[in-house]
């Protein structure tokens, strides 16, 4: 017999879609064209992390790492349900699309090296694109890379924001074994042709909140920050805003003159770069953004949204620097990389 899904975003919104049995909940949701944010799909990355409310289930295997803990906490990917199921999305309605994953055709425009193993990638749509020349997606969102002339994928945060010029671009680290990254580093150049698929995810700012909003990001995990941030300015958005940015050397660290535009946009903005390993003639912060995350909340009256991307070190230091601070759960919000 199939069983009833009820799922709720955090802005209200709800939707229901039947599950057969022996069928994951994120799979039944794609089967009635509802695509929820999601990455590996395996149980591994945790981005599509919910909360069941009611409702009995299985849960398959799955990365300890990839689920926070608490009642009810589940990967959709990994939920079979054993009867109807109510549950709770921590993202808005907007990150829900109501149709397939957009697959979009573009071209390099830009490859440049901008720090130690990272570069800044920039590409167009085509002229010729069916979707037309516009870039829509929420900051914060993540869209997946196809390396020319096969099935393989990579997830990467866009760093820029919604525009009708038909640009993305992307912060990505190159990694020793990496298959993309072998092919950015050996055989991609400007004027290649390269699939979009996207935007997805639904890691993003929370609508309507007031409060004051604290970034924390290690690496490349900066992207998604970047974008929020450009789109604070665009809006004129004076919310109290504070990053922590860090790398393990300063050979690491890049679009600090970008950070520097942003403030001078967002008087409001304070940034805090942090070096794990540094120099002797290091003057900033000496230790991780964790680090310096415990620090400002132990110093602070008011407990802000706190956004955490990186890998999963770093989420889970941030997650658990956070309880230690007494911030309510549902003002931290995160992204992890996963391999």
């Amino acid at each position: 017999m199939n069983c009833r899904i009820e799922i709720t975003t955090r802005d209200g919104a709800q939707f229901d879609f039947a599950c057969e049995p022996g069928q994951d909940v994120l799979s039944a949701a794609a089967a009635a064209t509802i695509t929820l944010p999601s990455q590996c799909r395996q149980g591994s990355c945790g981005a599509c992390h919910a909360t069941v409310s009611a409702g009995d289930y299985a849960l398959g295997v799955h990365s300890p790492d990839a689920l926070p803990a608490g009642q009810g906490s589940i990967l959709l990917c990994r939920t079979m349900p054993r009867s109807d199921l109510r549950v709770s999305l921590p993202y808005d309605s907007a990150k829900v699309l109501l149709h397939p994953v957009s697959a979009r055709a573009t071209r390099i425009t830009a490859l440049e090296t901008i720090a130690q193993n990272t570069v800044r990638v920039e590409l167009s749509i085509d002229p010729d694109d069916p979707l037309g020349s516009a870039v829509e997606f929420e900051p914060g969102q993540f869209a997946e890379l196809e390396i020319p002339g096969t099935d393989v994928r990579r997830p990467f945060s866009i760093s820029n924001t919604s525009n009708w010029e038909g640009r993305f671009e992307f912060l990505i680290r190159l990694q020793p074994q990496g298959q993309f990254s072998a092919w950015l580093r050996d055989s991609a150049k400007v004027g290649d042709a390269l699939t979009v698929h996207g935007p997805q995810g639904g890691f993003g700012l929370i609508a309507g909140s007031l409060r004051p909003r604290w970034f924390v990001a290690g690496g490349t995990g900066l992207a998604p920050v970047i974008s929020m941030l450009r789109r604070m300015a665009e809006f004129q958005e004076l919310d109290d805003a504070r990053v922590f940015f860090g790398v393990s050397h300063e050979e690491e660290l890049f679009m600090v003159d970008e950070l520097r535009s942003l403030q001078a946009q967002l008087p409001q903005l304070k940034v805090e770069l942090c070096v794990w390993r540094p120099r002797d003639d290091w003057s900033g912060f000496r230790g991780t953004p964790v680090d310096a995350l415990a620090m400002a909340l132990a110093e602070s009256d008011a407990a802000p949204d706190i956004y955490v991307c990186g890998p999963p070190a770093l989420v889970t230091g941030a997650r658990d620097a956070a309880a230690a601070a007494r911030v309510p759960a549902d003002q931290f919000v995160s992204e992890r990389f996963s391999s």
